[in-house]
């Protein structure tokens, strides 16, 4: 068992932090914003927005989506996507999230597009992959799963809007090696 840190937070069995001495909403020295201090050591709690990453897989001319199992937007269907786990990569996030959600394996190719989401503190990184194999089914977050050809997309039952922006930016630079990555689109 790893010694306890007598300099800075605990961060438990559960994996939570706790502060050593008493939490504190202050703005700290050469800040802008109120954060959450310990009063004891000083330490700073900096609360950033969350990584979600996610992979728009293909299976030569059809797309891989799930079906969610799980609320928010439950029984909506999605790309593979979710939250980054610590001490993964942010492709490594992306292909564990096929795998949890589709059990499919999957190479990426690279970087489709990143979108910044404020007003829910996320940044979403999402991935184009090919599929190994035609090999799948629904893992424990997805209700189905399966390989949908463009019109075959069900799309007015999307989860959310990044699933539609990214599938269009993958077939908007379907064959292309090189492209940028997209980011949000602007809000009409």
């Amino acid at each position: 068992m790893p010694e306890k840190n007598d300099s800075g937070p605990d961060f438990g069995e559960t994996g939570a932090m706790k502060l050593p001495g008493p939490n504190i909403r202050t703005i700290p020295v050469g800040d802008d914003r109120e954060r959450l201090v310990c009063g004891d050591c000083g330490f700073v709690v900096y609360d950033n927005p969350k990584i979600i990453v996610g992979a728009v897989c293909t299976w030569r001319d059809r797309y891989l989506m799930v079906r969610r199992a799980i609320e928010p937007r439950l029984g909506y269907w999605t790309m593979p996507i979710g939250y980054m786990e610590l001490g993964e990569t942010t492709e490594q996030g992306a292909l564990r999230e096929v795998w949890e959600e589709a059990r499919a394996r999957a190479r990426i190719s690279g970087l489709l597009s990143i979108y910044s989401i404020p007003e829910i503190s996320q940044v979403h990184m999402i991935y184009r992959a090919e599929m190994l194999s035609d090999s799948f089914e629904p893992g424990p977050e997805s209700l189905d799963a399966g390989l949908f050809t463009w019109d075959e997309i069900p799309w007015d039952h999307l989860a959310y809007p990044n699933v539609g922006w990214s599938l269009n930016h993958e077939r908007e630079v379907k064959g292309l090696d090189s492209f940028p990555p997209r980011g949000r689109p602007e809000r009409a």
